[in-house]
């Protein structure tokens, strides 16, 4: 078969392999996206499997659990700021991007290397006194959240520099996709390596994920970012935050935009550590069954990123393309509100994916949307300010879905509500119920925003590529978004 024969099946068949250009090599590509596999695996280790080893094996009391985890919350708002310093950074070097991905991603394997001696010490498995463990067990969650996001931030801001403007969709589908794929792999693998369970195995198999971390992120910016790519003066000086803000808030309703964001965020995110239990104590589902449900949502999700970067490609708003998602989103929610009285499981594995793919729809389309509004000299801001506001509120929703679902759960079990709502659903159901409200609440913060985006992407197309010439020159090197 010739050469080109090939290429077109690649380009056909291949998932998101269109997405490379002569700028962006396919290889390259791929290889930045690493990080974001990396990124993945550490946010499986904070939230899902060290949550439960904790609990379940070392016997740590659950609020203090619960502090940890939160924890990394506490650094997402300065995801602004990185993204700020990293625009302007000096470097000896010539890069602005690098330094601040490769040391995010030393923070993270510092808290990840620490982790397990300082989860053991805070078990009580020791004769140290117990702050030391809970000072210790605060500082790895805290040194890997503050890696993660510093990581994940600057990484985004390097790929809206470096990815041509007209395969950007592509790439930001590209990226989410290699998050969802580092996040699946991890709970997948750790759940394996972590069977049967002992302390030696903890040990080895966190800092293993440490020293990968290392590995994934140097090899995601090995020749990416071209050094001098942002020449400026010695005595050039830096702007203020401050100022650096108010002109991002004056730029394209930044305000209404962030806001929609937020309420969809935490729309999707309130049932996050909801559905299984649900599918378990009101579908009755044994735990296998209840276990394919992360990988029901992840093909969800997938489908969604797919989508999204097929309509993005085709010239779709992407603020529209996210209201799409809303919408999709309300249609997963009646779903599995509906699966309960009527005891389908069939219903609930339908709306369960329905979830992953309305969400892949926002998500693609607001981080879209926040790059094409992002200004040559404020692209780490803009996407920090993305960033920021997702991660706040994706935890407080997981955090409000869980103390809402309890509170309304113990008033209907203790007939408080009524005898219609003795049902160990109620609780469940008024949390979906909630992200019914929110993402409707979205599509009025989202509608008149719609054809904005379009003309901004249009327009910040010839000055991203005048940009692109003008940093990178003709040893201009690939890059990638997140």
């Amino acid at each position: 078969m010739p050469e080109w024969s090939w290429r077109a099946v690649g380009l056909r068949y291949l998932p998101f392999a269109d997405s490379a250009t002569p700028e962006l090599p396919l290889g390259k590509l791929l290889r930045l996206s690493l990080f974001q596999v990396a990124v993945g695996m550490t946010a499986v280790l904070l939230i899902g499997t060290l949550n439960r080893v904790m609990i379940v094996e070392l016997g740590i009391p659950a609020s203090i659990v619960a502090v940890m985890i939160a924890l990394p919350l506490v650094f997402a708002p300065f995801r602004l700021l990185v993204g700020h310093r990293s625009d302007h950074h000096k470097s000896v070097l010539g890069w602005r991007r690098v330094p601040y991905i490769w040391f995010g991603g030393l923070l993270q394997f510092g808290g990840l290397a620490i982790m397990p001696f300082a989860l053991l010490l805070l078990s009580g498995d020791s004769h140290w006194p117990a702050f030391v463990g809970e000072g210790g067990a605060a500082l790895a969650f805290l040194l890997a959240g503050a890696g993660l996001h510093t990581t994940q931030t600057a990484g985004l801001a390097l790929a809206t520099d470096l990815a041509p403007a007209h395969v950007r969709p592509k790439v930001v589908a590209l990226l989410c996709m290699m998050l969802l794929v580092g996040t699946v792999a991890a709970a997948v693998s750790f759940g394996f390596l972590l069977t049967p369970f002992s302390e030696l195995r903890l040990i080895k198999v966190v800092q293993g994920a440490a020293a990968l971390t290392m590995i994934l992120n140097g090899v995601a910016l090995w020749k990416q970012e071209a050094r001098h790519s942002h020449p400026a003066a010695s005595d050039e000086a830096i702007p203020r935050f401050r100022d650096a803000w108010a002109a991002y808030a004056r730029t394209g309703r930044a305000g209404r935009r962030l806001l929609a964001i937020g309420m969809g965020t935490v729309a999707f995110s309130m049932q996050d550590v909801l559905l299984e239990p649900f599918g378990g104590k009101v579908l009755h589902l044994t735990v296998g069954a209840t276990t394919t449900l992360t990988a029901v949502l992840a093909v969800g999700g997938g489908s969604g990123l797919g989508l999204a970067a097929r309509a993005l490609n085709r010239g779709a708003d992407p603020y529209r393309v996210a209201g799409f998602g809303a919408v999709a989103g309300l249609i997963a929610f009646a779903s599995v509100i509906f699966a309960a009285p009527i005891g389908s499981p069939i219903l609930f594995a339908i709306g369960v994916a329905m979830v992953g793919f309305g969400a892949g729809l926002f998500a693609h389309g607001t981080l879209t949307a926040s790059m094409n509004m992002a200004q040559a000299d404020a692209t780490g801001l803009a996407l920090g300010a993305w960033g920021a506001v997702q991660a706040l509120a994706a935890g407080l929703a997981i955090a409000t879905g869980g103390l809402l679902s309890d509170a309304v759960s113990n008033l209907a079990l203790s007939g408080r509500l009524g005898a219609a709502f003795i049902s160990p659903a109620t609780g469940y159901a008024v949390v979906y119920l909630t992200e019914i409200v929110l993402l409707l609440f979205t599509l009025i913060a989202i509608g008149p925003l719609a054809g904005q985006g379009r003309a901004m992407a249009a327009a910040g197309s010839t000055s991203f590529s005048g940009l692109t010439e003008r940093q990178a020159g003709p040893a201009r090197l690939g890059g990638t978004h997140v």
